[in-house]
């Protein structure tokens, strides 16, 4: 069917002003007093339609312009910071009151505790002298660690909260942490 149209537009040839055939197919466009009216082979664009100009930007009708940001303030995340969460799914999560010392290792993206350690728990509270000095801290770390490899949780990253700085009790965990088998890694802002 496509050939039989293509044979059809070639075989009706267009005569020009001058007397010779011409081979393709030609458009006829009426124009002022330039052209007056000749037979001129124009092409077409791939819509079928001539890409007429904008008068405001000098761009094709056919350009989109770009979509302003609903939220301006609203930070650019970078292809990183969208994946993270799957490359690095667990995270560690350190508590530390006056009174006790907690930490989880939790699932990122499904938000489910794998492996959890604190002092207040009845089995770590009776062999503890103290449960909020620098020895249940590190009790702490050894304990998430067992635990985390019965899960087989390897890795995990830590990022302090604000309010926390990186060192003392929170240090204690985490190098307890590693130096039982789990990879931390930690980001600090």
């Amino acid at each position: 069917m496509l050939k039989q149209a293509i044979g059809r537009v070639f075989s009706n040839r267009v005569v020009s002003n001058s007397g010779d055939k011409l081979l393709l197919p030609c458009l006829y466009l009426p124009t002022s007093s330039f052209h007056a009216g000749q037979v001129q082979c124009a092409p077409r664009s791939f819509f079928g339609v001539e890409d007429f100009v904008d008068d405001d930007s000098s761009r094709p009708y056919t350009y989109k312009k770009e979509k302003k940001s609903k939220n301006p303030e609203k930070k650019h995340e970078s292809f990183k910071q969208r994946t993270g969460a799957y490359m690095e799914p667990f995270t560690l999560d350190v508590f530390i009151s006056k009174r006790f010392v907690s930490a989880s290792l939790t699932h990122r993206v499904t938000s489910k505790q794998v492996a959890v350690a604190g002092t207040n728990s009845k089995d770590i509270k009776a062999v503890l002298k103290s449960r909020s000095d620098i020895p249940a801290c590190l009790a702490i770390g050894q304990i998430l660690a067992e635990r985390a490899r019965e899960a087989d949780v390897y890795t995990a990253s830590y990022t302090p909260r604000d309010r926390d700085k990186f060192e003392g009790k929170i240090r204690a965990v985490v190098q307890s942490l590693i130096d039982n088998g789990i990879d931390i890694k930690v980001y600090l802002d």
